[in-house]
């Protein structure tokens, strides 16, 4: 009897500690849960967190992509605003000054030679490209080398940039030069047969054309009235009070209303020789000069 009691003692201890495992396993599954579960909330709300970051950073982003495109648009309007700007009012003073100067000027240089050698449109743009920060005299003496390889845009696009750099290297800023013709001779070829375009629009959407080249091009290529302002004649228009001098648009206004525009083509080369034989940036002397002295 009394064993009989001992085993069922030890089965009821036995069965209680059973319990009290399962239990133990069943409260450390709860807490594991639990845990889990808190896990999944946090991993959750770091997503959450992360994904409100990255709305926010595109909003950033687009915002300042409005922003810049805004800025864009206000410059590219002031830049419009300034091409269409008013020339400076013409006076009779103004005016009579002009006939004078020009007078003078077809006194002097009844004859208006191009100073770059060219044989067609292409080779004029060509040239009129090389030209920018080189002399026409420099121009001169490396066109004959490339045009011996390409005088045409087909040509061209058969040597490499590095051949045509190696070519015009004396003319300076040959990489960028280089680059610009061949690839205006490609965009020549195809989209317009080969032929040099006529007209300002297209010719500066072309690399490295900028106005005052395409006003070249146009003026001496193809007879079309035009005022080229480069470096020189910005100076001399400043010199002598025909334009306040602030950017060659502003000086190209301000020539085009006082000058009667069958003289514009005519004028920029007049223009160009006089600054060169009698009234040079430096060491100019005004009184000897036969514009400066009385209109400076």
């Amino acid at each position: 009897m009394v064993k009989t009691q001992h085993k069922a003692s030890k089965k009821k201890v036995a069965s209680k500690k059973k319990l009290a495992s399962k239990k133990k396993v069943a409260s450390k599954k709860k807490v594991a849960s639990k845990k889990k579960v808190a896990s999944k909330k946090k991993v959750a709300s770091k997503k959450k967190v992360a994904s409100k970051k990255k709305v926010a950073s595109k909003k950033k982003v687009a915002s300042k992509k409005k922003v810049a495109s805004k800025k864009k648009v206000a410059s590219k309007k002031k830049v419009a605003s300034k091409k269409k700007g008013k020339a400076r009012r013409v006076t009779l003073k103004l005016r009579e000054k002009g006939e004078r100067i020009q007078g003078i000027l077809d006194t002097l240089y009844p004859e208006t030679p191009i100073p770059l050698d060219h044989s067609d449109p292409y080779t004029l743009l060509v040239a009129v490209l090389l030209s920018a920060q080189c002399t026409d005299v420099r121009v001169n003496q490396v066109t004959p080398h490339l045009f011996a390889r390409a005088r045409t845009p087909k040509d061209m696009v058969m040597l490499t940039q590095g051949e045509i750099q190696d070519v015009i290297r004396p003319c300076g800023l040959s990489a960028n030069k280089s680059k610009a013709i061949w690839g205006l001779s490609q965009i020549l070829l195809s989209e317009y047969d080969g032929a040099v375009p006529q007209s300002f629009e297209a010719l500066e959407r072309l690399p490295g054309v900028g106005h005052k080249t395409a006003s070249v091009v146009m003026a001496q290529a193809f007879g079309v009235a035009a005022f080229p302002v480069d470096t020189h004649i910005h100076r001399l228009a400043a010199r002598w009070g025909l334009s306040d001098g602030r950017n060659v648009v502003q000086t190209e206004r301000d020539l085009k209303a006082i000058f009667p525009e069958e003289s514009w083509n005519r004028l920029h080369l007049q223009i160009i020789f006089f600054g060169r034989e009698y009234c040079p940036a430096r060491s100019h002397v005004a009184s000897e000069c036969p514009i400066c002295s009385w209109a400076g």
